[in-house]
């Protein structure tokens, strides 16, 4: 997911997508956990795109507190 992507999501399709992609890199760390991880790379970008997601929320926070 690219930055342009996230901004262009709304409040709630945001937080939707945080709370699915939190639970996707839940699930993969338990995978990894118990060795049945194929592609490791994913973990990686998910936590990247958490990253992204919560970056745009905290924006978007300081914006509406202003």
């Amino acid at each position: 997911m690219k930055g342009s992507e996230v901004a262009e999501l709304t409040e709630l399709e945001l937080t939707a997508r945080l709370e699915e992609t939190q639970r996707e890199l839940f699930n993969l760390r338990v995978q990894a956990a118990i060795g049945a991880l194929e592609n490791t790379a994913r973990v990686r970008a998910l936590r990247r795109d958490v990253a992204r997601l919560r970056s745009e929320e905290t924006k978007r926070n300081k914006t509406a507190a202003n």
